[in-house]
């Protein structure tokens, strides 16, 4: 076997254990912090240096700057962050990821069996959630050390390859083409901490300098943002501006790069003797001097972002609107809680509306948007539910205990609804996918019981809306139309895979959908019967 392929096989193979070290410290971290870090990001980044501060914070624990950024188009998309907020708080997730640089620029490699060791006896052989989330973070920090060190050996029969030695020479005489290689690298493997990781383990091994180190680990910059601008692609205006907001970002801390890079790189090499260290150090500061350059023009920077990427913001809130915690004990409780029922309500009849509308077309660029609204809804049923919980607590009369029941019947209901949709729209997902189609007569009968399914579901939330028991009453008398439909739809279906018009894969979906749709107006009619009780209750 060559050199160069004997150097390959380790180093990837190096890579490989590092990737896996790094997913299981991060996912170990996220199941023990995660939430907690969720619930940070949107607590203390209400002003812009908070959020600098906070998404700093936050990504050194995760480890994982793109966990944060996705994290962030998430909290635009959802309303529970502005563009400013996220600006910040993506500056600050750049500062965060340099802390696995810092830790593994420093010799500690004789800790990755230690670490490996008693990391896998925690996760393995501990029921407690948190010492086993503790050890597969252990665990997952070994197998990085391991996969580094790996790595650094691959590499130093590379000290004489002059070849390769050539080609980290020109990266450092032509920074460009050194970021260009960081950022193809990083968009490609989506993590800019195993870029700098392997220019470290270079760096280790004497093979690279620190200006060619420099510029490969700049473009790892640029190449990490893939993982964002991909999870804005079916959100809106605002997620899509946060994506752009990161890329911008980054471009503009590479060209004040090429700009200053002989001062920088003189800078650096003042910051330690170890060629590592120097890189390390060089990470970081390179990222909190854009930050500290970029913040003060943070307003026009926005304006810049918006001004690229027009259009009107689809903002959807996550937040409860009405659930007024002053009120609680008071007869209007019920009331702002049926309000923010009627909101979630609307939100599980637009995700039904989607998600078939995507299976009978058959373009899923809308699932995105069931995915969101279906966090909403989840949202908005544990809150509700909690502040109906609260409401019960106090004295209440006959007819307001009624409604009280009723609205948690309600609120359970339309979280089912929710679910269905989702269901139809993994159906549809499935669908593409394959690349499947319906007949004519098969998109003539899902239309039909679509139509009367969303009848069933519009009037109920408008019953709600207005407490009107004949409304109500109407809706349930659908409720046995849905069944026979239903039947009849099904056996249609049944007799046209029969006679071959039908593919076998597209009728097991199809049938699905149905049922799915049916079980819908189950729902709605639940929640008809109980509108009808609270408005016999009044």
């Amino acid at each position: 076997m060559g050199l160069s392929i004997r150097v390959l096989v380790h180093l990837f193979g190096g890579l490989g254990i590092f990737f896996l070290g790094l997913q299981l410290m991060s996912d170990g971290l996220q199941k023990a912090a995660g939430e907690r870090m969720r619930r940070i990001l949107e607590m203390f980044t209400s002003k812009p240096l908070k959020a600098v501060l906070t998404g700093a914070g936050v990504t050194a624990v995760l480890q994982s700057s793109s966990t944060v950024t996705v994290m962030v188009v998430g909290f635009v998309n959802s309303g529970l962050m502005d563009l400013s907020q996220a600006l910040g708080t993506i500056m600050g997730a750049n500062i965060g990821t340099t802390v696995t640089a810092q830790i593994v620029s420093f010799d500690i490699y004789a800790l990755a069996s230690p670490l490996i060791g008693i990391g896998a006896l925690l996760y393995y052989f501990t029921k407690k959630k948190l010492p086993r989330y503790a050890g597969k973070s252990a665990l997952g920090f070994g197998l990085l050390l391991l996969g580094l060190s790996t790595m650094s050996s691959a590499v130093d029969p590379l000290k004489g390859y002059q070849p390769f030695l050539d080609l980290l020479v020109l990266f450092g005489r032509q920074p460009l083409l050194g970021i260009l290689a960081g950022a193809l690298f990083t968009a490609i493997i989506q993590s800019s901490s195993a870029t700098t990781g392997l220019i470290i383990a270079l760096a280790w091994q004497g093979v690279v300098d620190v200006p060619a180190g420099l510029a490969i680990a700049v473009g790892a910059n640029i190449g990490t943002c893939v993982t964002a601008l991909l999870a804005s692609l079916t959100a809106g205006t605002a997620a899509r501006r946060a994506a752009i907001g990161h890329l911008l970002f980054n471009v503009f801390g590479t060209l004040l790069f090429i700009v200053f890079r002989s001062p920088f790189t003189d800078v650096v090499q003042l910051t330690s003797a170890v060629t590592a260290r120097q890189l390390a150090n060089a990470h970081t500061l390179f990222n909190v001097g854009t930050t500290l350059m970029l913040f003060p023009f943070l307003a026009l920077f926005e304006k810049l972002v918006t001004r690229i990427v027009p259009g009107e913001d689809e903002v959807i809130e996550m937040k409860p609107q009405f659930l007024d915690e002053h009120m609680i004990g008071t007869p209007g409780a019920l009331f702002a809680a049926q309000r923010e029922v009627l909101r979630m309500a609307n939100y599980a009849r637009d995700m039904v509306e989607q998600a078939v509308n995507a299976f009978r077309d058959g373009d899923v660029s809308r699932l995105g948007h069931i995915q969101q609204r279906e966090e909403v809804v989840n949202i908005l049923e544990k809150a509700i539910t909690a502040y109906l919980a609260k409401a019960n607590q106090e004295s209440m009369n006959m007819e307001q205990a009624r409604r009280f029941v009723n609205l948690m019947h309600v609120v359970n209901d339309v979280e089912r609804i929710g679910d269905h949709a989702v269901n139809i729209s993994e159906l549809a997902e499935a669908r593409a996918a394959q690349g499947l189609e319906l007949s004519d007569a098969a998109r003539e009968d899902l239309d039909n019981m679509y139509g009367e399914v969303m009848k069933m579901c519009r009037g109920a939330i408008e019953a709600l809306a207005q407490d009107n028991a004949a409304q109500a009453a109407s809706i349930v008398d659908l409720d046995d139309v849905v069944d026979d439909l239903e039947k009849r739809f099904r056996a249609n279906h049944i007799e046209r895979l029969n006679q071959g018009v039908c593919h076998p894969d597209i009728g097991v979906l199809f049938l699905d959908t149905l049922s799915n749709l049916e079980r819908v107006a189950d729902h709605a009619t639940n929640i008809a019967e109980a509108v009808a009780d609270i408005a016999f209750a009044k």
